[in-house]
């Protein structure tokens, strides 16, 4: 009797250890391929995230889809790619972006930007480049972005994903939205 107990208590540990070799297994793959916890540093997308909140970030999502205009993504800071930063999609690759007397205007058209506390400050004229995307902060007098020399135009491969779902702290718990609808149907800007 003792040699089946031995045999059946070798059996528990078996399964114990298989199930937890599995949920790593597991968990590496949805940290790897499918969704990245993100803490907000700082304030440069305030009003739409603040300080301290915890997000989901989807990196699914752009295994099969570009990001879009209005996008809010996470990405990797190109000149220290251990630090992550996060900001809106303005503009894909073939936009003209132009910001001048407060106003950002892709492809000669004024963005209808409710989100935003107050005008956006200093000039600014380019294309982006194919696949390059043109990101700025919606706190955009404290955002370090697509304006300034070290950020720049961004690669594809500098976006870890879409920000999707915030988490923390519990009463902010809910969906990101992404403000596609950002273009002014005024098309004399």
């Amino acid at each position: 009797m003792r040699r089946e107990d031995m045999a059946q208590k070798k059996g528990i540990v078996r399964e114990y250890l298989e199930c937890v070799v599995i949920a790593l297994v597991l968990a590496f793959f949805i940290i790897t391929f499918v969704v990245q916890s993100f803490v907000v540093d700082g304030s440069s997308m305030e009003p739409t995230l603040h300080h301290g909140q915890r997000l989901l970030v989807n990196k699914f999502l752009y295994y099969f889809t570009r990001p879009q205009r209005g996008d809010i993504i996470v990405f990797q800071y190109p000149t220290n790619p251990r630090e992550d930063f996060i900001k809106r999609v303005i503009g894909v690759g073939g936009d003209h972006i132009k910001i001048k007397d407060g106003r950002v205007f892709v492809n000669g058209h004024p963005l209808e930007e409710p989100y935003l506390l107050e005008p956006t400050y200093g000039n600014f004229e380019g294309t982006v480049p194919p696949d390059r995307y043109f990101v700025l902060g919606d706190n955009r007098n404290n955002s370090r972005d697509s304006r300034y020399p070290d950020v720049g135009m961004l690669p594809r491969e500098d976006i870890i994903g879409k920000a999707a779902f915030i988490y923390w702290p519990p009463g902010d718990i809910g969906l990101i939205n992404s403000k596609r609808d950002i273009y002014s149907l005024d098309e004399s800007g």
